[in-house]
């Protein structure tokens, strides 16, 4: 009875398994490891990033001078947020267009916007970063488990057919072991599945106020211009 639940554990039916089924176990395994070190990284990045962005929307609606906020920025740059990378883009080139020579105001803001969408899309990569690897891990390692599966019950089958009594005992390891597979696949998928769609919301909610800022600060330097301009 112990050499049969000996037979029956875990490592020995991994151990056990054959070639193509140990290879697409490693290969599960492989991606939910890697997929566990981007949620980490991933879920830290989306904190500090959250944690950056409401500092700074403080320290712009303080009633801080444009000018003093961005050489104060410039003098100690937070890397994590991305509100202080638009806010420097668009009044970098704000203050680049007024100084020079017959540009309307609408060229200034025109060129503001642009300088703007620019820094948000650079946000926006670095916040989609690895959820392509996610959604993959999420949609294709069940499908890659039950390859393995498949493969393993086609064994147990062939082997079965060598054998003139078949039995339980004789079926069981062969069963087992090809749907661990299949298990393994669903312990990589299912958290690669949660984290994506909760970093994607997150993601999201980040690129939404990142926007809003962009435009109310736009409205802000539109007011400065024309009223300049007047």
């Amino acid at each position: 009875m112990e050499a049969n639940v000996d037979h029956m554990s875990m490592w020995s039916l991994i151990s056990n398994a054959s070639l193509v089924v140990q290879l697409v176990m490693l290969i599960l395994v492989a991606a939910s490891v890697t997929s566990w070190v981007l949620i980490f990284q991933h879920g830290n990045m989306l904190r500090a990033a959250k944690r950056s962005l409401d500092a700074f929307e403080e320290r712009f609606w303080s009633g801080i001078d444009l000018s003093k906020l961005y050489r104060q920025i410039g003098t100690t740059p937070d890397p994590d947020s991305g509100l202080e990378q638009i806010f420097r883009a668009g009044f970098k080139e704000f203050s680049r267009l007024r100084q020079q020579p017959g540009v309307n105001p609408d060229a200034i803001m025109d060129g503001v916007n642009r300088a703007m969408r620019v820094a948000i899309a650079r946000e926006e990569e670095k916040l989609e970063h690895g959820l392509p690897f996610l959604a993959t891990v999420g949609s294709t390692s069940p499908y890659v488990g039950l390859f393995g599966t498949v493969w393993g019950i086609m064994n147990s089958f062939r082997g079965l057919g060598q054998v003139q009594q078949a039995t339980l005992a004789t079926v069981a390891p062969g069963i087992a072991e090809a749907l661990i597979a299949t298990a393994i696949g669903l312990f990589a998928a299912i958290p690669a599945v949660v984290a994506y769609n909760r970093f994607a919301a997150r993601g999201e909610m980040l690129i939404g106020r990142y926007y809003t800022f962009a435009d109310e600060f736009q409205a802000i330097l539109h007011r400065k211009v024309h009223s300049s301009d007047d």
